[in-house]
């Protein structure tokens, strides 16, 4: 029988969650998005998604910009080149 050779050592648990995989996905091809463009995308609960990216945020996946536009709060995240690297590995990871 065959053993198989397998490096999982580029695989992150913290992606495998579809909501922080997508989330970091979007964010490597746009520069930035908003809370709300990843709600209309992913169809989420505002507290769902709230925790999804508080995850990505405190594991230093994500950086968020939080100001007022027109009095109301809008929050808008970026891939820091550390969730850039893990989600690059991730990939690499998964489709081999």
């Amino acid at each position: 029988m065959n053993q198989l050779s397998i490096d999982f050592s580029g695989y992150d648990r913290l992606l495998e969650h579809r909501s922080r995989l997508i989330i970091c996905i979007l964010l490597g091809s746009e520069q930035q998005l908003c809370f709300s463009d990843f709600k209309q995308t992913l169809q989420e609960s505002d507290g769902n998604l709230g925790a999804q990216l508080r995850k990505l945020e405190e594991a230093g996946y994500l950086k968020v910009n939080k100001q007022f536009v027109a009095r109301k709060p809008v929050s808008r995240y970026t891939l820091t080149a550390r969730g850039n690297r893990a989600l690059g590995q991730h990939l690499q990871t998964i489709i081999r």
